[in-house]
C-alpha cells in the first residue's frame, strides 16, 4: 500500500532551521509530482510547495519564498522540505502528499501522518 512517512519536525528558535523528509513507499515514486502542505490547530490546509516527478517544476507559496526550497531524491523515494529563517508563524504540522499526476495536475490521492514544528523562542 501507498505510504507516505514524515519525519524531521520539531522544536526551532525563530531564525532557525529544519529539514523535513517525506520517505514514500508503494507507488513509483518517480512518475508522481509530490506537494508540502501544512496547518495549524482549527486552521484549513495551506498549500507550501510542489515539485514535479522529475525534480525540473517547482513553485512555493509567497509565505515561504525564498526561505524554503523543495528537492527530491528519486534514487532514494524520498521528498525533502528545507526551512530556513523560520518565524512563529511556521509552526504547524506539516504534511506530505502524492499527486494524481507527474506535475501540474491540482488534486491529492495520499497524504502522509504529517510531522509537527514549532518555532518559539
Amino acid at each position: 500500500e501507498v505510504q507516505l512517512v514524515e519525519s524531521g519536525g520539531g522544536l526551532v528558535q525563530p531564525g532557525g532551521s529544519l529539514r523535513l523528509s517525506c520517505a514514500a513507499s508503494g507507488f513509483t515514486f518517480s512518475s508522481y509530482a509530490m506537494r508540502w502542505f501544512r496547518q495549524a490547530p482549527g486552521k484549513g490546509l495551506e498549500w507550501v510547495s510542489r515539485i514535479s516527478s522529475g525534480g525540473g517544476s517547482i513553485n512555493y507559496a509567497d509565505s515561504v519564498k525564498g526561505r524554503f526550497t523543495i528537492s527530491r531524491d528519486n534514487a532514494k523515494n524520498t521528498l525533502y522540505l528545507q526551512m530556513n529563517s523560520l518565524k512563529p508563524e511556521d509552526t504547524d504540522v506539516y504534511y506530505c502528499a502524492k499527486n494524481v499526476d507527474n506535475n501540474l495536475y491540482p488534486a491529492i490521492d495520499y497524504w502522509g501522518q504529517g510531522t509537527q514544528v514549532t518555532v518559539s523562542s
